[in-house]
């Protein structure tokens, strides 16, 4: 794997609000110029998948990439995941032809002869395809040049060595944030010792950690958004997530910097993460979170960070 910029843009929020695009012309040019703002800030890859508004998403990335031509960020997209009607939740199919299908259709979306990561989006229900059957596909496109690297996402310990023993896993795509904290218990270190690359999505638990959130902005949400019912984002979780969101403003203060660049610092701070995925829908929002690279948590800020995630609960 090549060298990276700290920081991709995640291209889910481009999609729409759900799975479904329901958006309009006015909000896809505040989607590319957020995630232009985003390129002009120093970041060299973007994020996308074909279940972001049925390939919307997509789309709209290979839209700025015609524009930027050489200067494009790198590309990386997702695989094995298949919906049968418009209105139809995604399931996984990592069957080697599927697979194979969905590269070549990313690929038309994207308007790109290969892609810099191709990534298998969740694992399949067990009794399916076997992983060994499904990684091997991976490889396969490598070496037809339709993708530079291949990587998986939301995989295990247990997948990850199934995948090894057929091919080296260019990078692992989970979830890591200040609330959502399990692959810092072992998933991380273990990456770590088989050279596989972290890519951390949602470090700023989907707007939960930025200093705009309150709950009445989830009145405000689309009425089909996944996070009016998500626990994150309802009772007793939010109360106790917002309130460790309140213990980062003194610092966030102190760094002159803004509560979201905290969030991500933190993630960044863990040195077996690669790099850190943050998504905006308006150029503004960009410049919560552009400076977090540079943001260095001293050892006085992670002990304050840690004594409000024991005493938020969060």
């Amino acid at each position: 794997m090549y060298a990276l910029s700290r920081l991709g843009f995640g291209a889910w929020a481009m999609g729409g609000a759900g799975w479904m695009f329901e958006g309009s012309a006015q909000r896809d040019g505040e989607s590319l110029a957020a995630l232009r703002r985003a390129v002009e800030g120093g970041v060299d890859w973007v994020d996308t998948a074909p279940t972001y508004g049925r390939g919307h998403s997509e789309e709209l990335v290979g839209r700025l990439c015609r524009e930027l031509g050489a200067s494009r960020p790198r590309v990386f997209t997702k695989c094995g995941r298949r919906w049968d009607g418009p209105a139809a939740k995604p399931y996984s199919d990592l069957s080697p032809a599927a697979i194979r299908a969905d590269c070549e259709a990313s690929l038309a979306r994207l308007g790109l002869d290969s892609v810099d990561l191709l990534q298998i989006h969740w694992p399949e229900a067990p009794g399916r395809t076997a992983i060994e059957e499904s990684w091997g596909a991976m490889l396969r496109l490598v070496e037809d040049g339709k993708a530079r690297a291949v990587g998986v996402c939301n995989f295990d310990a247990d997948l990850l060595a199934r995948c090894e023993e057929v091919g080296h896993v260019s990078t692992l795509q989970i979830p890591l944030s200040l609330i959502v904290r399990g692959a810092t218990s072992g998933l991380l270190q273990w990456c770590a010792a088989h050279s596989i690359g972290v890519l951390a999505y949602s470090p700023m638990q989907v707007g939960l950690l930025t200093d705009s959130f309150t709950p009445a902005r989830l009145a405000e949400l689309d009425p089909g958004d996944w996070r009016r019912t998500h626990p994150e984002f309802t009772s007793p979780r939010i109360e106790r997530n917002l309130d460790l969101r309140d213990a980062l403003r003194p610092i966030a203060a102190e760094h002159s910097t803004t509560v979201a660049a905290v969030a991500v610092a933190w993630v960044l701070s863990w040195p077996q993460v690669t790099g850190a995925i943050v998504g905006a829908s308006r150029p503004r929002q960009v410049e919560d979170w552009i400076g977090a690279p540079g943001l260095r948590l001293t050892a006085a800020d992670h002990q304050r960070i840690d004594a409000a995630l024991i005493r938020t609960r969060a």
